[in-house]
């Protein structure tokens, strides 16, 4: 018993350790975490995340007063990519505060990258939040990094 909750311990405290780690980029509209020695870069309102051997970013970009209606967000996001497959592809669930959630995995053949992508819509509101990664990095620690960040962004309103 006694190892047991030494272990409880131990693992909340590395939990403890590892988020202590990040730090966090803030907009008024949204917020997500940042893995430390991570760079951070604002094009023209359009965010990017990355590690510095610059293998792949995480890219956030918003719009407000888009009117782009519902039934042509999975088209879309599929020409994003210049992608053939079929809009059952793109996943779509409700998410929180309103917002409709996308999802979509694609992987370029040519430039030989991972792109996930995640879209939040409300009204004439678009969050646009992608992950691209070289194919040779995408495993193990960097994955897990890429992946973390990405769920870390929280939409504020």
């Amino acid at each position: 018993m006694m190892k047991k909750t030494a272990l409880v311990i131990a693992f909340a405290l590395g939990s403890f350790a590892f988020a202590q780690k990040a730090q966090s980029f803030d907009s008024s509209n949204y917020s997500i975490n940042i893995p430390e020695g991570w760079k951070s870069t604002n094009d023209s309102d359009i965010i990017n995340i990355f590690p510095t051997s610059e293998i792949g970013a995480i890219t956030i970009s918003e719009y407000h007063d888009l009117d782009l209606p519902k039934a042509e967000m999975k088209k879309f996001i599929l020409a994003l990519y210049q992608s053939k497959e079929e809009e059952q592809k793109v996943k779509e669930n409700k998410g929180k505060k309103g917002y409709t959630e996308y999802f979509y995995e694609y992987f370029d053949e040519k430039e030989k990258l991972f792109w996930i992508t995640r879209a939040f819509q409300k009204d004439k509101d678009l969050y646009l939040v992608s992950i691209n990664c070289g194919q040779k990095y995408w495993n193990g620690n960097y994955m897990n990094l890429f992946n973390e960040t990405f769920n870390s962004f929280k939409i504020k309103k």
